[in-house]
């Protein structure tokens, strides 16, 4: 079957470039390996894609062709991408720096590109692997896992290597190098940066802080995160562009700010790092985290009783029960006591009341009846309030 041309490839580069050739009125086919479309789109953005930035520019490119990337913007700029997600009605919002994020998902902008190539009337076809690329004729011909197809024109747009986990291959490098084109050498680009022999910060990992990233005269200001190899983030992910081994990387994690002033300024007379830099970064990174204090039993130790003690509350018991909520209040001449319920149930409820009018009850008792009043109620004894609420039930 014959197209005006073939695109190898269905990310966001090779839909796109369907979509706007179709709407010229060309017979365009995407051929996909994946068995769907837009793989990486999907993953990007954590999962909610971030389609545009409104203060791109043609410095925000690293190309051997600068001019190149002047004048794609001056034929398509980020604030048309922002019109065509309004009219399908995505919504979306600035996260900082001009960040454009879906507020929903990155699956949003994959149906988008997929309408669109509908209305342009390109044919799609996925689980397609492509076996072989070559001449034929004054076109091309592609021999794929569905058959054989022939264009004039052919489009490579299958990405490179950097997400092998989504279906990333070097296909578009070996077709290169096929037709004798001329390949830059290639590097780690966008990625985290891991320690040479391991982390010496795994207790760190998953704190976020903001930081300057440098390498010579560049340098990137957003947040770097740590992770359990190494550091990873908006500004560690620009500077790797930069990095080339053995090239040291300088993080700043005072932006803007003199360490010692910062210090002399806040503890005039005790001078502490760890005090001094608690308003500008995590608690993490100023204080390690401690170990959770091991779960105590409850303690039933009594207060002992005597006759002085018992005269005094039986004959100042003027005691009431209230509840408002999931508390019950035991008040009584000698002093309130709280006694507060996590109120999961009605039967909670119930009990924490039966249980306020039997400590009454059990208090009024005269000096003779209490070895009965020990055996009847023993949970009625004088306890701390954290001792009253550890021996009722939870749910």
């Amino acid at each position: 079957m014959t197209y005006d041309a073939v695109v190898i490839g269905a990310g966001a580069a090779g839909l796109f470039c369907a979509i706007t050739a179709g709407k010229r009125g060309k017979r365009i086919l995407v051929v996909e390996h994946n068995v769907q479309p837009g793989r990486k789109i999907l993953i990007s953005g954590g999962g909610r894609c971030n389609f545009t930035n409104l203060n791109t520019t043609a410095e925000n490119f690293i190309s051997e062709n600068p001019h190149f990337a002047k004048s794609a913007l001056a034929g398509y700029t980020p604030h048309d991408f922002v019109e065509l997600v309004r009219k399908h009605r995505i919504e979306f919002y600035e996260k900082k720096l001009g960040q454009l994020f879906c507020r929903d998902s990155a699956r949003q902008i994959v149906e988008m590109l997929l309408l669109e190539c509908e209305r342009a009337k390109v044919t799609l076809l996925t689980n397609c692997p492509v076996a072989s690329v070559g001449r034929s004729g004054s076109g091309f011909a592609i021999d794929t896992g569905l058959g054989r197809f022939e264009a004039q024109k052919l489009v490579i747009a299958a990405g490179g290597l950097s997400f092998p986990k989504v279906g990333a291959t070097d296909f578009g490098y070996r077709v290169a190098r096929q037709f004798g084109l001329k390949i830059v050498p290639t590097r780690p680009a966008l990625v985290p940066l891991a320690f040479a022999g391991g982390s010496q910060f795994g207790k760190l990992a998953g704190v976020s802080i903001d930081a300057t990233a440098s390498i010579g005269k560049m340098t990137f200001r957003e947040n770097i995160l740590f992770t359990h190899q190494g550091l990873s983030g908006p500004a560690i992910l620009q500077i790797s562009n930069y990095w080339k081994p053995e090239t040291p990387v300088t993080i700043d994690l005072l932006p803007g700010r003199d360490a010692l002033s910062l210090l002399r300024g806040e503890r005039p007379v005790r001078v502490s790092i760890r005090g001094a830099s608690h308003s500008t970064a995590p608690k993490a990174i100023t204080r390690p985290k401690s170990p959770p204090a091991a779960s105590r039993l409850p303690s039933f130790r009594r207060r002992p009783w005597n006759r002085k003690r018992f005269r005094a509350c039986s004959s100042s018991a003027k005691s009431s029960t209230s509840r408002a909520g999931s508390a019950v209040t035991i008040s009584s001449g000698r002093g309130p006591r709280d006694l507060r319920v996590d109120a999961r149930s009605d039967f909670l409820n119930h009990e924490a009341t039966r249980r306020s009018h039997e400590a009454f009850f059990a208090a009024s008792l005269t000096g003779w009846a209490r070895p009965w009043s020990r055996l009847l109620f023993p949970w009625c004894g004088p306890r701390e309030s954290s001792q009253i609420n550890e021996n009722i039930p939870h749910f």
